[in-house]
């Protein structure tokens, strides 16, 4: 895998080239992050919808390098990955029987919030998924005063 990453405390960037080889490494990174920050209840659809948005930068650009961008918000987490085409995605009318294109209406569906933007060389694709931190960080949160 082709990556830069820089961890911190409220956001994770990492550089990297989708092969199918990575995507399992990705949803790892993806997972481990959300479980440090207390997100563990989101895991499972965060890493799905992130899963679909690099896959359609495999599929629908000519490029596999992007930048994936994991953003711990007050009330959940924003996922954000960049490419490098200007070409904004569509979500199309579901068809239940196509053995592909349910991607975005499922990242649509599943999360509370989503976009795509133009950005500086490409686009931005991102979802946002409130929750609550779990009980443990909710009670740190308490002893420390923030």
């Amino acid at each position: 895998m082709t990556a830069v990453g820089k961890a911190g405390g409220r956001k994770y960037r990492q550089e990297l080239m989708v092969t199918p080889e990575n995507l399992a490494s990705i949803r790892r990174i993806i997972s481990a992050h959300l479980r440090h920050w207390d997100y563990g209840a989101i895991v499972d659809i965060a890493v799905y919808c992130a899963n679909e948005l690099l896959t359609n930068v495999r599929q629908h650009t000519e490029s596999a390098q992007c930048v994936l961008t994991l953003m711990r918000l007050p009330a959940g987490v924003r996922i954000v990955v960049s490419d490098m085409s200007a070409e904004l995605p569509k979500v199309g009318e579901l068809d239940y029987f196509a053995e592909r294109g349910r991607g975005l209406a499922s990242v649509k569906a599943l999360t509370n919030a989503w976009g795509a933007q133009p950005a500086d060389g490409g686009k931005d694709v991102w979802f946002e998924i409130h929750c609550v931190p779990s009980r443990r960080e909710a009670a740190v949160s308490r002893t420390s005063g923030a």
